[in-house]
């Protein structure tokens, strides 16, 4: 597999926010978010749902950044940061996968989060899609000038996610 270079660009709070409602994010779920940067999604996580958080960055300085953060907020014991490669990382733990990178990359994630996610699992995407699920909710999001896409897929059986037949049918839930 080739690996895809994804730059780091971070979430806005409201985003961040809708993202985490939107999976319904429980104080019992795991979040894992692939390539955390800053750590803002796995702080708010931990820190306004309760929720136990992985990060996995490959670049150390955000890493450190993230792990501080939370080290800083008394957060430690609820999020973890792991620097490395989330293609090589097992994700069977996870409740939530938190994606904020290419579709490319996304594409490239599909077959493993299938075959290592548990049963009910949620994938939550910001602006970019995996191309082969059908989305089980959309919604868009407002920020003045900048309009911000989020992608929900559930894992329904084992099988794994909905397959897209053509165009997606999505929920459309605009804020």
């Amino acid at each position: 597999m080739t690996e895809i270079d994804v730059p780091f660009v971070s979430s806005s709070g409201l985003v961040v926010v809708k993202m985490l409602e939107m999976v319904k994010l429980k104080p019992n779920d795991v979040l894992f978010d692939l390539g955390c940067g800053d750590g803002r999604i796995i702080v708010e996580a931990a820190q306004s749902f309760g929720a136990t958080s992985v990060g996995i960055e490959k670049r150390r300085d955000l890493a450190v950044a993230a792990s501080g953060k939370a080290k800083e907020l008394n957060l430690s014991r609820r999020i973890g940061v792991i620097v490395g490669d989330f293609y090589s990382f097992d994700m069977s733990r996870a409740d939530v996968v938190v994606s904020y990178l290419l579709t490319v990359a996304n594409k490239q994630l599909e077959s493993k989060l299938e075959k290592e996610l548990k049963l009910k699992a949620r994938v939550v995407s910001h602006d970019f899609e995996f191309p082969d699920w059908k989305p089980t909710q959309f919604m868009m999001v407002n920020e003045g000038w900048l309009d911000h896409k989020i992608f929900l897929y559930v894992k329904e059986n084992q099988e794994g996610f909905k397959r897209k037949d053509g165009e997606p049918e999505l929920a459309w839930k605009s804020l």
